[in-house]
């Protein structure tokens, strides 16, 4: 059992940044693949980026080159660092946390990026 907790969200302008956390408790942290997840209104959840166990990553279309995502296992956090940040990104992001047939989910950080 993993619990993960967000945090860092906001209202950002439009050209700002902001870093997303994901602390997670439980045993063996390092061993889950995590990702970020996002859901705006009125659609669905969508991946943002994820990370495996050995630290390699990927990312959605829309965050290549804006977002970042990176891991520090002795803390058993995760973050997304997002840069240049658009109206579009607004949304509700989730942390994720993946193992085999098991998969859990934060409650979620709201992101508003508005002038």
């Amino acid at each position: 059992q993993v619990q993960l907790v967000e945090s860092g969200g906001g209202l950002v302008q439009p050209g700002g940044s902001l870093r997303l956390s994901c602390a997670g408790s439980g045993s063996s942290f390092s061993s889950y693949a995590m990702g970020w997840y996002r859901q705006a209104p009125g659609k669905e959840r969508e991946l943002v980026a994820a990370i495996t166990r050995a630290n390699s990553t990927n990312y959605a279309d829309s965050g290549k080159g804006r977002f970042t995502i990176s891991r520090d296992n002795a803390k058993n956090t995760v973050y997304l660092q997002m840069n240049s940040l658009k109206a579009e990104d607004t949304a509700v992001y989730y942390c994720n946390a993946k193992k085999a047939w098991l998969s859990f989910w934060g409650q979620g950080t709201q992101v508003t990026v508005s002038s």
